[in-house]
């Protein structure tokens, strides 16, 4: 089964897998701690980055609706201008003091994207529960990848759960970083792969 990609119509759809695939995830569930509230809140902050990366055209579902990534092109940001005003104001309103601590995180997030040379930026790769365990989002990956290949284009990614560093590593991404929360807990890595 072939991905697609998506478009305006099915963005709610996306978010949606994003919101529940990330709601147990070591990183996201640091940043968003009240799991009574998480869904909300991730529907409104992963609703955010949907609205700038559709329109690159590198938002992709499988078919079934299993998994769906969102790439940022090289060269373009990841949050339109408009929607990086959006970050602070809604972050404070959701989260109170602890906003602090997720813009600090943030920081790290852009202080350790490398900047030395273009590549396509894997901001997020998410399986729906139901599907979970099945290969989906993988197999989605290396999709994306075949065709990044076939352009000549390296990408990057972090891995904010690290018990899926080693499926990265299989499809060809090594570790070139790393960092942590603040407090130090949890970590994410930062991988990199060069085209084949």
């Amino acid at each position: 089964m072939e991905p697609r990609r998506v478009g305006e119509h099915d963005a709610d759809a996306v978010t949606e897998i994003f919101t529940l695939a990330f709601h147990d995830d070591p990183t996201w569930s640091w940043a968003f701690p009240d799991s009574g509230k998480r869904i909300e809140q991730h529907r409104r902050w992963w609703g955010l980055h949907m609205h700038s990366a559709v329109p690159y055209g590198w938002v992709w579902i499988t078919e079934d609706g299993a998994a769906a990534s969102l790439w940022i092109p090289a060269g373009k940001p990841e949050l339109s201008d408009e929607d990086e005003q959006k970050v602070e104001p809604i972050l404070r309103e959701i989260l109170g003091s602890h906003a602090d601590d997720v813009m600090s995180l943030l920081e790290s997030f852009d202080s350790n994207h490398p900047t030395d040379r273009p590549h396509y930026y894997l901001s997020l790769l998410g399986t729906h529960p139901d599907h979970r365990g099945k290969g989906a989002g993988m197999g989605l990956l290396a999709a994306n990848l075949a065709l990044l290949d076939e352009m000549g284009m390296p990408t990057y990614l972090e891995s904010s759960n690290r018990g899926n560093d080693h499926r990265y590593e299989r499809l060809g991404y090594s570790q070139i970083g790393e960092f942590a929360a603040p407090g130090g807990k949890p970590s994410v890595a930062c991988m990199w792969r060069d085209p084949r």
